[in-house]
């Protein structure tokens, strides 16, 4: 009998690794040395080995990532960032909570990623950095966008948090990871995540050692030793049951990605033919590790969200999770009201938020379960 289908299997994956991941958290129990100490300094230094990067900082969540960037940066009250909204809420709430400005742009109807094409119009004065998403696992056009910050003196803030171990390959012919490419990258590792952990995780990744003391500093209350405050900085740390954890999957990682990418081939073979439906865009020169996988479904003749949304009521029906990711851009968001939100005009992010959906994507995926999910797919468009 077919086990149930489930969006995210974290509970199959523990069992595979079960017993040396209760072994590492009775150890941290045992040690009774919850934060900081040498497990949480054994996952920065693996993970930062499997990055190729010089520093990797960790932190309590993703979110915190982000915010402990953009504060690194001297950002300040009325900067600007260019970033997508078509992207999770964190990338740019983590900017608005320091009165920090988004600028939305432009995303490709293809790769969901920063359309590269808008990002020098939406340039002012103000402009500080340039914030591309790695969105659903699909690494962005790092190069081009490298090339604009360049130009104008900006700096490159990544948001990975659904990317780590995806790759961007250069015209040059070099390669680097997802997060080491800008001057800061932002990782999560909340649950559902490839790297994912128990709770809630994060880090800061750069390659550039001032910024990274300047990171491990607000992270810490700001404190450059215990007592003696620098700056303002927050608190934010990985506690190190979850580094505990997040040590043992970090050597399974690969081997996640490669399962996500065997199943997204899957769903690639069979529906790329059918009609009402196209499948995600591979785009040249970077890899996909598919922390998503999402479709745009758009049947002519059909209004985009009430088909999209039949679709996802006819996969629920018959025990087939799904999810719009995301249904509300952030430009839209009540929260960006204040900021000029409702005077974007940007018709590709509007398309997309009334015709994607993702399927279950895990690493515990059953061949039948994946069959069984295509099938249903297949019988809804063919209505």
């Amino acid at each position: 009998m077919m086990q149930p289908i489930q969006m995210v299997d974290t509970k199959t994956q523990y069992h595979h690794i079960k017993d040396e991941v209760d072994m590492a958290i009775q150890d941290v129990v045992a040690s009774a040395q919850y934060i900081g100490g040498a497990v949480v300094q054994s996952f920065a230094s693996n993970l930062q080995h499997y990055l190729t990067a010089k520093h990797v900082i960790p932190c309590a969540n993703g979110t915190d990532a982000l915010q402990i960037a953009y504060m690194s940066l001297g950002l300040q009250a009325g900067d600007e960032i260019i970033t997508p909204s078509f992207t999770y809420i964190a990338t740019v709430e983590a900017a608005a909570v320091l009165h920090i400005k988004p600028i939305f742009v432009e995303v490709d109807k293809r790769t969901f990623n920063m359309d590269i094409t808008a990002i020098e119009a939406a340039i002012t004065p103000k402009t500080k950095a340039i914030v591309p998403v790695h969105l659903y696992g699909q690494a962005a056009h790092m190069e081009a966008i490298l090339q604009i910050a360049a130009k104008y003196n900006l700096k490159v803030i990544e948001d990975g948090a659904q990317a780590i171990g995806a790759v961007v390959h250069f015209s040059n012919g070099t390669s680097k990871q997802v997060t080491t490419i800008g001057d800061i990258g932002c990782l999560s590792f909340y649950p559902s995540k490839n790297l994912g952990a128990f709770g809630d995780g994060g880090a800061v990744v750069t390659n550039d050692d001032v910024l990274a003391e300047k990171i491990k500093k607000i992270a810490a209350h700001g404190q450059s030793k215990r007592y003696y405050h620098d700056v303002v900085g927050c608190n934010s740390r990985l506690d190190a049951i979850q580094a505990a954890i997040l040590n043992i999957k970090l050597k399974q990682l690969n081997k996640y990605n490669e399962a996500r990418i065997s199943l997204a081939t899957y769903y690639d073979n069979a529906l790329q033919h059918v009609a009402g439906v196209h499948i995600p865009h591979r785009a040249s020169g970077v890899t996909h590790v598919f922390h998503q996988y999402t479709l745009i479904i758009d049947k002519p003749g059909h209004d985009a969200a009430t088909y999209r949304n039949g679709l996802q009521d006819y996969l629920a029906a018959a025990g087939v999770p799904s999810m719009i990711y995301y249904p509300v851009p952030c430009h839209k968001q009540d929260m960006f009201a204040a900021m000029g939100g409702g005077t974007y005009h940007l018709p590709h992010t509007d398309w997309l938020t009334n015709r994607v959906l993702s399927l279950p994507m895990h690493t515990e995926m059953q061949p039948e379960q994946a069959e069984y999910i295509v099938h249903n797919v297949k019988a809804y468009l063919a209505l």
